[in-house]
């Protein structure tokens, strides 16, 4: 069974932004690239904060446009730092589940010396999990059934409804349920696990 990690659906072109970033060449990148979001770097790539639109209606809603200088207002005092970042190595369900904790679209994803080298953002993640209950039937059955845990075919009935899978039938003693469930939840597209597995 091979999950998605966040290295295979990352987008790897990054519009990013430096902390000397004025208001305004923000803005004109944002619009330029159609994004909501962007990460702020270093000169050494390393990602020092998000920037979002998010930022930009707090930063106005403040009024401290109207408090300086025009051309003043760098991405700096704008962006929400520290950025939450995620490994290419991760899994996109461990991306998810990052993304619900801090309330955030896009997470940066950065190398073992924290630099950036990609993006991956909500709508990638949709794009992973928008899945057909029988594409997850037949995964959890074929692949975590029979591969991972050695089970002949048809020894567990397995359905799904709207990502929610369900296992049902008797098992041998020696089945590592725990093992059989947390394997079923590591499937892209499982929302939910129903065990009716019981010892024969």
């Amino acid at each position: 069974m091979k999950s998605r990690t966040v290295g295979e659906v990352m987008t790897p072109e990054v519009a990013h932004a430096f902390r000397d970033t004025a208001f305004a060449d923000l803005m004109l990148l944002l619009d330029r690239r159609r994004v909501s979001g962007v990460p702020v770097v270093d000169d050494d790539d390393k990602v020092l904060g998000v920037v979002s639109e998010a930022d930009l209606i707090r930063h106005q809603a403040a009024g401290v446009r109207e408090s300086r200088a025009p051309g003043a207002v760098t991405v700096e005092g704008l962006m929400s730092t520290p950025a939450v970042t995620v490994h290419p190595e991760q899994r996109v369900s461990d991306a998810a589940r990052v993304m619900e904790r801090h309330h955030v679209n896009r997470l940066p994803v950065v190398d073992e010396e924290d630099r950036l080298i990609g993006i991956i953002t909500r709508h990638d993640l949709l794009r992973v999990f928008l899945r057909t209950d029988e594409e997850i039937r037949a995964e959890v059955a074929d692949e975590v059934l029979g591969h991972e845990l050695g089970l002949p075919p048809g020894a567990v009935s397995v359905s799904v409804m709207d990502g929610v899978v369900t296992l049902d039938g008797q098992v041998g003693r020696d089945l590592d349920l725990p093992a059989a469930i947390r394997l079923a939840w590591r499937v892209d597209g499982v929302i939910g696990v129903v065990n009716r597995l019981v010892p024969a």
